[in-house]
């Protein structure tokens, strides 16, 4: 089966930073917590590594692991991190004839700095990713793909989100989407009118909670304030509040079959035409979370694509995200499906 993926190529660098050398603050009011650097002062990393990274990278080598034959559609700078990307696509057998060069743009670069709970943070400079333009994209692109995955695009590419998911869908694709916060919450009237082209729409529980305002506006204001009585996450923000049933039963009503939200630590679910499925995490050691989120979802739409059900899906791709962050960096724990079947 042929797969084509759509969105970010970086390089990833990766410091490793022992807790009595960084501090981590946590605030009382709200759940969010703090990494604290002191100005001037050199700090010593327990490793610091270069990886090649982004959505669309991690993805289409998941999804070769899974045995798809995989075209990346991805924007890279002429500089010596492209070819570190294009090595790297050489190494897995990922076919290149859709990679694009912009002249003048650096390739994309992540630094992530993981230390105590080893949920990494990131400055990322978009580069080239943000250059995708309508010469890039044309109805041959998606000739004969049985999969399009199309992870988070950022400037300029992110207008060329609706053309994306429409030509994958003519050509007979399974569409799955899988954008940032700031696609949802900045181009959230385009996202939200081109979803009768998709399949499958997947976000974590923070991307989820964003959404909630915009999707009460764009399906109905009437109230859905159950969320004591279900045994369920429930969505709340702005004082705007949903179940993530109803949630997910809004969004299939402007197009997807399937709707995936994943909450970390606390497991994944799936709504399927109204069936709503919990998956717990596999229990693992942490080494860092980069990258899970794209290991579980590109497993999840791989897996329905090749016919499993949507609960043996989930399996599959809570085995493969337990994996991957066993390892500090995206790729080396993805596991081929031969191995995520043997698990299972």
């Amino acid at each position: 089966m042929k797969a084509i993926t759509i969105g970010s190529a970086t390089l990833d660098i990766i410091a490793t930073i022992a807790n009595e050398d960084i501090e981590q603050m946590s605030l009382t009011n709200q759940t969010a917590t703090f990494l604290l650097m002191e100005p001037g002062r050199k700090v010593d990393a327990q490793s610091i590594t270069a990886h090649t990274g982004g959505g669309a990278v991690n993805v289409a080598i998941s999804l070769k692991k899974q045995g798809f034959d995989v075209y990346p559609l991805v924007k890279l700078g002429n500089d010596i991190n492209a070819q570190k990307i294009r090595e790297r696509f050489k190494e897995e057998g990922i076919q290149q004839d859709l990679i694009c060069t912009h002249e003048t743009e650096a390739t994309a670069v992540s630094l992530l700095i993981a230390s105590h709970d080893r949920n990494a943070a990131i400055f990322t400079h978009r580069g080239a990713n943000g250059y995708l333009n309508e010469d890039d994209i044309t109805e041959n692109t998606f000739e004969n793909a049985d999969l399009v995955y199309v992870t988070n695009l950022s400037n300029a590419s992110a207008d060329h989100f609706p053309e994306i998911v429409n030509q994958g869908k003519k050509a007979g694709a399974f569409v799955t989407v899988n954008p940032g916060i700031l696609q949802l919450t900045n181009k959230t009237t385009p996202f939200f009118d081109s979803l009768k082209h998709v399949d499958f729409f997947i976000s974590n529980i923070d991307e989820a909670h964003a959404l909630v305002p915009k999707l009460v506006e764009r399906t109905g204001w009437e109230k859905n304030d159950i969320c004591d009585t279900v045994d369920e996450p429930c969505l709340s923000v702005q004082g705007f509040r949903l179940t993530l049933r109803h949630y997910a039963n809004r969004l299939h009503s402007l197009g997807p079959r399937y709707v995936g939200v994943t909450d970390g630590g606390n497991g994944a679910y799936l709504f399927d035409n109204g069936k709503l499925i919990y998956q717990p995490v596999i229990p693992t050691k942490v080494a860092g979370t980069t990258g899970a989120g794209d290991s579980f979802a590109s497993t999840l739409s791989g897996s329905l694509v090749l016919g499993d059900s949507p609960e043996k899906a989930l399996k599959l791709a809570a085995y493969n995200a337990a994996s991957v962050v066993s390892y500090v960096d995206a790729q080396s724990g993805l596991l081929n499906r031969e191995t995520l079947l043997n698990r299972l």
